[in-house]
């Protein structure tokens, strides 16, 4: 009936929309990888950036704990697809250590600890190539959609970050090899 068994507190509609937008996110990764290790990583992966999407959206922070389990899942591919390790730590560092310069440069005002940390183990996770990717699909989307929010909604300057990179993560994840190709197929003759 909506409300907690045991307190009969009413129960949010967020989180039924979040366990449904979860198990939607599952099903377009398993039918982009079928039954894969790659599926279950990247499920995994896209239950921690819901969760830190949330958070990130009402706090402005993204718990630390959601780093280490991103981070263990970066060190878990590598693993499980050695012969590839130097893609996944070049991910580390070739968006994490721009966003770190930028955090050092303007004292924390222009990023977050936390998307520089998010960038650096997902970039472990999915290599240079789709970080890149994310990184830019991220900001892209955060740049248009908060824009429109200021305009609409009246909301602040500040914005989360988590949310529109964690949604250039998903997106790079399920395109990012279609974007490449075509890329490097058309511009780099």
């Amino acid at each position: 009936g909506g409300k907690c068994r045991k307190c009969k507190e009413k129960i949010s509609i967020q989180y039924p929309l979040i366990e449904a937008l979860n198990g939607i996110l599952y099903l377009t990764i398993f039918a982009k990888f079928g039954l894969s290790i790659e599926t279950l990583l990247y499920c995994l992966l896209v239950s921690a950036l819901l969760a830190l999407s949330v958070i990130d959206f009402r706090t402005f922070e993204i718990p630390v704990v959601f780093q280490y389990f991103i981070f263990i899942l970066g060190v878990v591919r590598i693993a499980t697809d050695y012969q590839n390790w130097i893609s996944y730590v070049i991910g580390f560092f070739v968006i994490s250590v721009l966003l770190y310069i930028i955090f050092l440069v303007s004292g924390g005002a222009a990023i977050g600890g936390g998307d520089v940390k998010l960038m650096a183990t997902a970039g472990l996770l999915l290599g240079w190539k789709e970080i890149v990717l994310a990184f830019v699909i991220g900001c892209v989307l955060g740049s248009i959609i908060h824009l429109l929010r200021m305009k609409i909604a009246g909301e602040q300057r500040m914005l989360a970050m988590g949310p529109y990179l964690s949604l250039g993560i998903y997106l790079s994840i399920l395109v990012g090899d279609v974007f490449w190709k075509w890329y490097l197929g058309n511009f780099m003759v």
